[in-house]
């Protein structure tokens, strides 16, 4: 049901592309910087600063590669069309006209809020130690330091909120919403005629002038592409932790070395009276704030049972003193630090001593604690083996590493000693230049399979380099036999040729019987079609989508009204008459869902609108190179 929005409304598309920002996390724009622009012309300006093709090459390949990982079965075909190229820097143009209106509008989040985002966010658990630093070897592993991690942290939160603001703060009018679900959902009454191309297959034939005039103007059909059989060997973590030995008592040693990583997330609930102070406050304003804590802690610890009375009446959080001091459950990160020590060092039911922080000086009462539940060992040993395992494998990675670059190097007439050294499992497969649709991991790298296929390799009968195929991931294959590509001879296709001569032909008579019929039907009005049926985008009748989309679109002021249309071989040709416009019927769950997603393609157009402007503010120019093959109809909003 709700597959309509994205079948009937380009803008949200466009909703999602602003929203869901290709994150500057693990492809931020240092990496782009990084790339030497000198030697390139530009092939697009933001704010007087060029994009380069090397720039432009660089994203779009990291963007392959993210897709790639995300849905190994995905067509890889598909990701390098010259529109996907354009739609890569379109992206890129997005994030830099983003930064620099981030840059402006002072919307660079401080280190308090990147830290908060980073102990509490789910994505990050993995690159999270168990006392919530950063995990320095897993950031290496792909390709970053610390210090750019936290900045392309730090730029993706600040364009986030400069397009959030204007999305989250839209308004559908209901009057619109109401008029975009009638349109949308409308029922229409048709009647059909349809005509097969397979009732006309038996008036076609094909001649043996027509299989060849069809052969010759379509090589491309009845190419095979070049191909290589190759064997490879790979060298990963996985292979390296195999093999290792790991006691008992190891595995026991790092459950006990790590168990608040195997113990629920342990929170408190705590309320609070606040006297605020200020960090350029005069000492003996400050001074005067610490007595006026003192007395009201004193009063406190005389009726504890009134702190939320207190706090009604004497706290300087706003926020919060309304209910009493109460700011709810909190986990690690939630807090200041000095509020979150005091509070994870009581027990509950107690009031603390005065806690000074960069906002005042805090009494707390603990009001409740939960979570940091300890797994038992069972539970997580095959976990903390894995873990184990990956870890040992670590350790050892550089030095196999170097050793597996220089056998495939210095042996490179056979992957055998490679193989015999490190334990190494040999694969075979059938590969081409492009990877295979639906192909995931090794084989899907465009690096390996470009090695695969270079002079060297394919005349030489040489290994590969060592190729880096992912993180801590080293591939090197060898090529066992070479087919190059060929137009296959006609006498090999032959069949399949004439099939689709049949078919071609049989589609053609199809259509100028419709269209025939057509002409006839539009004449007589009032003549009825063998077939009627209700059609409605929430009710199609498994009819096929263009006739759904011809149906509903056609104009409807006058009726009957009467339309062709096409749907190509094998669907052959509908004469369409719609008689009646109908209400659109309720949705089994009401409007809300709908209406949110048509909501939401309203701040789509809104923000594309801003996103519009911004481009004009800061120049977006477009140079004659981005558009070498570019669709002039892209499905993404410009």
């Amino acid at each position: 049901m709700f597959e309509l929005i994205r079948k009937h409304i380009r803008l949200t598309l466009g909703f999602l592309l602003l929203l869901i920002i290709p994150s500057f996390i693990f492809f931020g724009v240092e990496g782009y910087a990084s790339l030497d622009d000198g030697t390139n012309a530009p092939v697009a300006m933001v704010d007087g600063q060029k994009i380069t093709r090397a720039e432009w090459d660089f994203a779009h390949q990291r963007n392959v590669e993210r897709v790639r990982r995300e849905n190994p079965q995905v067509n890889v075909q598909t990701l390098d069309t010259p529109q996907a190229r354009r739609d890569t820097l379109d992206g890129l143009v997005r994030q830099r006209v983003l930064l620099a209106a981030a840059r402006d509008l002072h919307l660079t989040p401080p280190d308090a809020r990147l830290q908060r985002l980073f102990v509490t966010d789910p994505q990050f658990e993995s690159l999270r130690n168990p006392d919530g630093s950063i995990n320095r070897d897993l950031l290496a592993a792909q390709g970053m330091t610390s210090d750019t991690f936290v900045q392309s942290l730090r730029q993706d939160l600040a364009v986030q909120q400069v397009v959030a603001g204007v999305v989250r703060t839209a308004v559908l009018p209901p009057s619109v919403g109401k008029q975009a679900l009638d349109a949308l959902l409308q029922q229409r009454e048709v009647q059909f005629q349809r005509f097969d191309p397979a009732t006309y297959r038996s008036q076609v034939q094909a001649t043996e002038a027509e299989l060849l005039a069809y052969y010759q103007g379509n090589p491309a059909e009845f190419r095979a592409e070049e191909q290589a059989q190759i064997e490879y060997v790979v060298l990963d973590l996985e292979t390296l932790g195999r093999d290792a030995t790991i006691t008992e008592e190891e595995l026991r040693k790092y459950y006990t070395e790590n168990i608040s990583r195997y113990s629920g997330a342990e929170e408190r609930r705590a309320s609070h009276i606040l006297v605020k102070t200020s960090p350029d406050m005069p000492a003996a304003d400050k001074d005067k704030a610490k007595a006026r804590a003192e007395a009201l802690l004193a009063e406190v610890r005389k009726t504890p049972n009134s702190f939320a009375d207190f706090a009604r009446q004497s706290s300087e959080d706003e926020g919060s003193k309304g209910q009493g001091g109460d700011l709810d459950w909190f986990g690690r990160g939630g807090m200041v630090k000095p509020f979150e020590d005091a509070a994870y060092a009581m027990k509950s039911g107690e009031t603390s001593n005065l806690v000074e922080s960069e906002f005042g000086f805090h009494i707390i009462s603990l009001t409740g604690t939960r979570g940091g539940e300890k797994q038992p060992f069972e539970e997580v040993r095959a976990k903390i083996e894995a873990e184990v395992r990956t870890s040992l494998a670590q350790r050892r990675y550089a030095e196999a590493a170097e050793q597996f670059t220089n056998t495939v190097y210095e042996q490179s007439d056979s992957l055998q000693p490679v193989i015999a050294a490190l334990k190494l499992v040999p694969q075979t497969a059938t590969v081409q230049r492009v990877p295979a649709a639906g192909v995931g991991g090794v084989l899907a790298s465009e690096k390996l399979l470009q090695a695969v296929f270079s002079n060297d390799v394919l005349n030489n009968k040489r290994n590969t380099d060592a190729v880096e195929v992912g993180p801590s991931r080293l591939a090197s294959a060898r090529v066992v036999n070479y087919s190059a590509a060929r137009t296959r001879p006609l006498d090999e296709v032959r069949e399949v040729v004439r099939e689709r001569v049949l078919a071609r032909e049989s589609t053609r008579l199809a259509r100028e019987a419709g269209e025939k019929r057509l002409a006839e039907v539009k004449a007589a009005p009032t003549e009825v079609l063998p077939t009627t049926t209700v059609l409605s985008r929430q009710q199609a009748q498994g009819a096929p989508v263009a006739l759904v989309n011809a149906v509903l679109g056609a104009k409807a002021d006058s009726l009957p009204a009467v339309i062709g249309v096409d749907l190509g071989e094998q669907a052959g040709y509908l004469v369409v008459r719609i008689t009646k416009l109908l209400p659109r019927e309720p949705l089994p769950g009401g409007d809300e869902p709908l209406r949110e997603q048509i909501n939401q393609a309203w701040a789509a157009a809104e923000a594309e609108l801003y996103l519009a402007a911004l481009n004009k503010r800061y120049k977006v120019e477009y140079k004659a190179a981005a558009n070498e093959g570019a669709d002039a109809d892209s499905s993404v909003p410009r």
